[in-house]
């Protein structure tokens, strides 16, 4: 298979979507891949360390778009990529759809074979694909709230950890998944008080056991958030539903009663964000003001730290890319069903319900089109 990593376009999008080391495996596999000059430069990786390990430079995104029979990308395409897509490609990425009507209709337009990474799941419901970056994301997350209520960049001027005498900040984290865990993890080695939010008892119950520190925990409700936020120094929006827009959570008359210099870290912005008063920044404007209360919403947080973001991911999904790549599509569907509900769209058709929900749109399921 012709295997192509274009360079990432989107504002301060560092990462690469393999690394030379998995270059490496795929040439080794009998593979052709395509890098674009440049491509790995923000994550620290030269283009002679590409060529070293087989792959060819080309100077061109176009070409590299054109060649490939699989594009393998860090986000989603943008709209100056759009003329790139093409009837039979296979697109393997972060695709974040039911956030993204417009590039929904365009894959669907053009008929590409669109799998997402974030939609990738294992029997036991886990998102092996997804899981890395989220892990990062939940730990810059506190990195980034803690700069953030620095005076000198709209904050209250509070020391998340706080010092003898002096109480910490508090901290409230919404959804206790993988974002959330290791939100928590590291607000509680900063020494926040932190209260996490989580409709389900059990993982509740779990975090606790293995969480140390000043945590509390409490069941999610409309009036357990609200009171909540109200208290909060910082906010973590950490929810997720599975290839779906996120729920708006946090309304706007929720963050009216937020204390002013007061933060919000909304994570779930990448699928609409759980905060009504959120929307996409980059990583160059990151934050902006409501109401007095300082809003962090960039979609790609792990793009700030590429060296491991791009490690991690890669790690993840080079397995199932050299799937892919050994056995062809539809082989790899037909046995592969972790792989398959990757799969957002096929032939013209969306084949994951929740993408299809989110627009009122025709669901196929790949079962039936392939």
């Amino acid at each position: 298979m012709i295997i192509g990593i274009p360079k990432e376009i989107k504002d301060n999008e560092y990462r690469v979507s393999v690394t030379p080391g998995g270059a490496y495996q795929l040439i080794r596999e009998g593979h052709q891949v395509l890098v674009e000059r440049g491509a790995g430069a923000g994550s620290g990786f030269a283009d002679d360390e590409y060529a070293e390990a087989g792959a060819e430079l080309l100077s061109e995104a176009a070409e590299v778009w054109h060649k490939a029979e699989m594009i393998m990308k860090v986000k989603e395409p943008l709209p100056q990529e759009y003329g790139y897509l093409r009837e039979g490609l296979i697109l393997y990425t972060y695709l974040h759809l039911a956030a993204d009507e417009e590039l929904t209709r365009q894959l669907l337009m053009r008929k590409v074979i669109g799998i997402a990474y974030e939609t990738v799941e294992l029997p036991d419901g886990s998102l092996p694909l997804l899981t890395p970056m989220s892990e990062v994301a939940g730990k810059m997350a506190v990195q980034i709230a803690a700069h953030c209520l620095e005076k000198m960049n709209g904050g209250r001027g509070k020391l998340l950890g706080g010092i003898p005498g002096v109480l910490p900040a508090d901290v409230v984290i919404i959804g206790g998944g993988t974002v959330g865990t290791n939100a928590a993890l590291v607000a509680l080695g900063m020494g926040a008080a932190v209260l996490i939010l989580d409709i389900n008892a059990d993982r509740l119950r779990y975090l606790t056991e293995v969480l140390h520190g000043n945590l509390k925990t409490l069941i999610s409700t409309p009036r357990n958030i609200a009171e909540a936020v109200r208290r909060a120094d910082v906010v973590i929006g950490a929810v997720l539903v599975k290839g779906a827009k996120a729920p708006r959570l946090v309304t706007r008359e929720m963050v009216t009663q937020m204390k002013p210099g007061s933060v919000i870290v909304d994570v779930a912005v990448d699928q609409g964000g759980c905060v009504e008063t959120t929307h996409p920044t980059s990583h160059s404007q990151p934050t902006f003001l409501v109401n007095g209360v300082v809003h962090y919403c960039v979609p790609n947080i792990p793009g700030a730290v590429p060296r491991t973001s791009t490690y991690g991911l890669s790690n993840a999904t080079l397995p199932y890319t050299l799937e892919l790549a050994n056995k062809g599509f539809l082989k790899t569907v037909r046995e592969d069903m972790a792989l398959a509900k990757g799969v957002n769209t096929y032939k013209g058709c969306i084949t994951y319900q929740a993408v299809a929900g989110a627009f009122g749109m025709e669901y196929r399921p790949l079962g039936e089109l392939i």
